[in-house]
């Protein structure tokens, strides 16, 4: 039986076309659906894997009417808003944003109802409710009413009323709620019970008739975005305008992803074709690890097509991690094939090719086979977009490692064979510097590291999680100038709803409320109030002391409820609280015109719950969520009386607060799986359970180089900057895996640890500091990004490869001059 070394020459090496051809054929089917490659910034590729929040949220969203599907117009003349001029601009950017076919209707201070007329009561609430569009009302008037309606101050209207807002409403086609319940309902089932075959036909037929319409809506969604922004363009010199709302975020999102795709694809392409050049100086070590680059992508692309795997905000650097990690791969495999070629001048190319994937193959397999257990580790994380980030990337690694080994040979020997480059006589590479340094102040590199470790633990302690989603972006962006405006003048960004359900019912006592002295319907029979609604003296009472709470915290923008509805009802009631009669009577009493405003998304008396729905002001310095829901809690279970079981949160407020405190188990989850994965592999690979541990300790220096470093900047973990201690331990390893079994393999020689370790430096070293340089190249292009997690990525990853040679070049070194793991040395 032939060995996998004499298969591989005969079925790779000698046959170089077929080979390229073969691939050829591959790389034409990957291409087949590149088309269907595509982008997902929607609120599942936010969320912890099984996070019930979005499915409550869904729900919640449902049962009360209300939506986080609108865009926000925020308008600012440069003069009074109450003047014709300001008005008429208002209204005909108003009417231009409601003429676009997918806005379903608009809502502003000029069709919202005003309540000035002398003549209106609680009786006559229906007809003398007037508009600014439909009545000829004094603009003095009308800013009168605005301001004094406790619904419109803080949210269509600022304080000031030196700005207003017009929001966009983009309504969801039922159909898609239908089809994300029943897709929802058959992957439940899936996972508790095996499903027929009739179920599992409707789930694909389900699933792709979801994934074509959310598709088709996501595409109508960023057009009509595109619209509004140049119908506001027209209007920009007239006032201060800014666009804001979940689509435009979501529909930014998709921008800079695309962006980011486009941007980091081809900017790290351009920097690393320079470095190569500047590098080695021979155009085929150019072109060779170029192809084998783009291929590994090209592939996992076309893959990702094919599975109709959307690429996320965090995803979305796979391009630029996939062209990085294969060129690393290819350059260990040029620098050892410049090495044979000049220590055997008088062998030929496929002899010299030979030798190189001979001598590479193990530390490169390890080296692939590492860096996959990091990112797979990823998918420990409970994060959905990291989970498939991780995913994403094995595969990817896997398929530079197949193409280093398959490709990269081909290619050598199809162009012609590169010049010897030779060094002149007595030259050292900069890389031994380091050795003479490790030699001479051995001391010195020990108590250094020992001191870094402390400052990387303390700086770890300092951690957190808290940040604002407004930080995430630059602040010439739209995206956070808008938010700014709304979380400044009217009312916050961030929505939190909390449902709180009725468990005092007439089926859940034997009483008969009727049954006493107290007639419910005139008088507040306290306790004895269970009548089978929510508009009662006492559960409206309720009510309102949690609204009011609410409304007293400072992290707190607009709070609406029905104890708005109920305000502005005794303001029409001239002032008077409404009686329990005619509490009673609100349902029917309010115009059906109204009932969508003021009754339907706060009460739902089919379902017995309320909802008081508050906005957040993201851009307080001071924000901590998590703290915040806490304390919101324990206040209303420990101060007011409510039990857990009535209480819901939901919101983008809690699906994004669950995904941040996960972050920091992630961490500690991820970073803890890949060192214990990769401390197996390193006994399995050295057969050596102190070469084991001398291999781990820079690269724990690494990780916890970049941890600290966020600590001591004050720079909180985010959804990208999890990822980074992982991917660095499995990047770094690398190294610390090539210099390992090169030392063994050069100290068999002369059994000299000093002059093995200067033999190291000035070979293997040498290949080390090439990638770790085209690496930090690679991703400074990150910093080119509007997503300031982004940003950070790119450059605590770089500043983490850097810290990963300096350990692999320094500690590593002095450490095996300790320790002497390879036995002892040969007498002199």
């Amino acid at each position: 039986m032939p060995s996998p070394y004499s298969l591989y020459n005969r079925l790779i090496l000698s046959h170089p076309w077929r080979v390229l051809i073969l691939f050829a054929v591959v790389l034409a089917i990957a291409s087949l659906q590149l088309h269907q490659f595509r982008l997902d910034a929607s609120a599942e590729s936010l969320v912890l894997e099984n996070d019930t929040a979005l499915e409550d949220y869904r729900t919640v969203n449902q049962r009360f009417e209300a939506s986080d599907d609108f865009l926000v117009v925020t308008y600012t003349p440069e003069g009074e808003l109450f003047t014709r001029t300001a008005i008429d601009t208002l209204r005909a950017l108003r009417d231009e944003l409601a003429a676009l076919g997918p806005v379903g209707s608009t809502n502003s201070i000029l069709n919202v109802p005003l309540l000035h007329s002398p003549d209106l009561s609680i009786d006559t609430v229906d007809e003398e409710l007037l508009t600014l569009d439909q009545d000829d009302v004094p603009l003095d008037r009308a800013r009168e009413s605005l301001l004094s309606n406790p619904l419109y101050p803080n949210m269509l209207i600022s304080d000031d009323a030196g700005t207003t807002a017009i929001q966009v409403n983009l309504p969801t086609p039922d159909r898609y709620f239908e089809l994300l319940n029943r897709r929802n309902q058959l992957r439940e089932l899936a996972s508790t019970e095996e499903l027929s075959p009739e179920q599992n036909r409707e789930l694909e037929r389900v699933s792709e008739e979801f994934r074509q319409l959310a598709s088709r809506l996501e595409a109508e969604r960023e057009q009509t975005i595109v619209d509004v922004r140049a119908i506001l363009d027209r209007y920009r010199d007239k006032a201060e305008i800014h666009l804001g709302g979940v689509p435009m975020i979501a529909s930014d999102m998709i921008r800079f992803i695309e962006s980011d795709l486009s941007t980091f694809g081809v900017g790290v392409l351009i920097f690393l074709l320079l470095t190569l050049v500047a590098i080695f100086r021979r155009w085929q070590w150019v072109v060779v690890p170029i192809l084998c680059c783009g291929f590994t992508v090209w592939l996992v692309a076309g893959y990702l097509g094919w599975m109709q795997w959307p690429v996320t905000v965090i995803s979305s650097n796979f391009v630029s991690l996939l062209l990085i990690m294969t060129l690393s791969l290819t350059i260990h495999l040029m620098v050892r094939y410049r090495e044979h070629q000049q220590s055997n001048p008088e062998d030929d190319r496929k002899q010299h090719l030979r030798d190189t994937l001979a001598t590479m193959v193990k530390p490169c397999f390890y080296m692939a086979l590492t860096t996959m257990v990091a990112f797979g580790s990823l998918t420990f994380s409970g994060i959905r977009p990291v989970i498939d980030f991780g995913w994403m990337m094995t595969l990817g690694l896997a398929l530079a490692f197949a193409i280093s080994f398959l490709v990269f040979p081909v290619l050598v020997s199809l162009l012609p064979e590169p010049a010897v480059r030779r060094s002149p006589p007595g030259s050292l590479p900069v890389t031994d510097a380091f050795a003479r340094i490790t030699e001479r102040f051995g001391g010195t590199v020990l108590v250094g590291s020992l001191v870094l470790a402390v400052l990387c633990v303390t700086g770890m302690s300092r951690l957190s999680v808290e940040n604002s989603f407004i930080d995430y972006f630059k602040s010439d962006t739209e995206i956070h100038q808008g938010m700014v405006v709304i979380d400044r003048k009217l009312g916050g960004t961030t929505p939190l709803d909390i449902i709180i359900t009725d468990l005092e019912r007439p089926e859940d006592t034997d009483d008969d409320p009727f049954a006493s002295d107290c007639d419910p319907f005139v008088d507040d029979c306290g306790d004895e109030d269970l009548r089978d609604t929510w508009f009662t003296w006492q559960k409206l009472d309720r009510l309102e002391r949690v609204h009011d709470y609410l409304n007293s915290l400072p992290e707190t923008g607009k709070v609406l409820s029905i104890t708005t509805t109920m305000r502005l009802l005794a303001e029409i009631n001239g002032g008077e609280p409404l009686d329990a009669m005619e509490v009673a009577f609100v349902p029917a009493m309010l115009p059906d015109d109204l009932a969508p405003i003021l009754l339907t998304p706060y009460i739902s008396e089919e379902h017995h719950q309320a909802r008081i729905n508050i906005r957040l002001i993201d851009s307080l310095p001071d924000l901590r969520r998590d703290e915040l829901l806490t304390r919101i809690h324990n206040h209303l279970t420990g101060e007011l009386g409510l039990e857990d079981e009535q209480l819901l949160f939901t919101g983008m407020t809690v699906m994004y607060n669950n995904m941040l405190q996960s972050l920091f188990d992630s961490q500690i989850r991820t970073l803890g799986i890949v060192f214990l994965a990769i401390s197996i592999m390193f006994m399995v690979l050295f057969r050596s359970l102190r070469l084991a541990l001398i291999g781990i300790a820079p690269n724990l220096l690494a990780a916890g180089s970049v941890l600290g470093l966020m600590g001591w900047l004050g720079i909180p973990l985010d959804m990208m900057t999890i990822t980074v201690a992982a991917i660095t331990v499995g990047i770094a390893v690398d190294d610390t895996i090539h210099y390992i079994h090169r030392f063994r393999v050069e100290f068999g020689k002369d059994r000299d640890y000093v002059a093995t370790m200067h033999r190291c430096h000035q070979s293997i070293g040498r290949a080390m500091s090439y990638t770790t340089i085209t690496i930090i190249i690679g991703f400074s292009i990150l910093v080119l990004s509007n997503f300031l997690p982004t940003i950070y990525f790119g450059l605590f990853t770089g500043f983490a490869m850097f810290m990963a040679l300096m350990g692999a070049l320094l500690l590593l070194p002095r450490l095996i001059l300790l320790v002497r793991p390879f036995g002892p040395a040969a007498d002199r």
